[in-house]
């Protein structure tokens, strides 16, 4: 579990085709500090299991069905990433409760700068609208984040420099795509409504 609290700015330093997979090698002096073999790190908010280790990189293996519904498909050698570490048992969470599970991509459409934030809109793809909701919060790219207005196509979101200065988010522009995960307790509470009105029409 994550709290899509970023922890350090990454970089793929490889990729491997594996036919139906690919391996990744990624560059993140701070979350491989204490990390081991078949320990979990999120990379863009999808979270991978660590395969080797050491000097300050680490490989991760993702499998086909995991590029096809993120985009980590679309990383290259030199690419930035958003790397986190689970959240310890006891620690604070300090954004919401993320699973590295991700719902879907969206793209970025637009960026609206001003002077102490910026304004970030992005496609949504329909299946996740319900999900989204004005206030709630959002997963971007591994980024917890706050929905300031929700389409029934788009959201958008308000950056702070901090976030700008400390994520993909800031240097991704549009036509950029992002993986999204909504909300974990909006699914569930879904699903359990839908099974009462199954117990009920029985």
């Amino acid at each position: 579990m994550f709290t899509g609290i970023v922890e350090e700015l990454g970089e793929v330093t490889a990729v491997e085709n594996l036919g139906d997979a690919s391996r990744f090698r990624l560059r993140g002096p701070l979350v491989t500090e204490d990390a081991k073999h078949g320990d979990s790190i999120a990379v863009n908010g999808v979270c991978l299991t660590v395969v080797e280790c050491g000097d300050g990189e680490f490989t991760a293996d993702v499998m086909a069905e995991t590029l096809k519904r993120s985009s980590l498909g679309a990383l290259t050698t030199g690419s930035r990433v958003n790397l986190e570490r689970p959240m310890a048992l006891g620690g604070r969470l300090g954004g919401h409760l993320v699973q590295g599970h991700v719902d879907g991509t969206g793209t970025i459409t637009g960026r609206e700068p001003s002077e102490h934030w910026e304004i970030v809109k992005v496609s949504l793809p329909q299946d996740l609208a319900r999900y989204v909701v004005e206030k709630g919060s959002i997963t971007v790219d591994g980024v917890s984040l706050t929905v300031v207005e929700a389409g029934d196509d788009y959201f958008t979101i308000s950056l702070i420099p901090t976030t700008l200065d400390l994520t993909t988010l800031g240097i991704k522009q549009a036509g950029d795509p992002v993986n999204l995960e909504v909300d974990v307790l909006a699914k569930y509470v879904e699903r359990l409504l839908g099974a009462d009105r199954k117990e009920s029409a029985k």
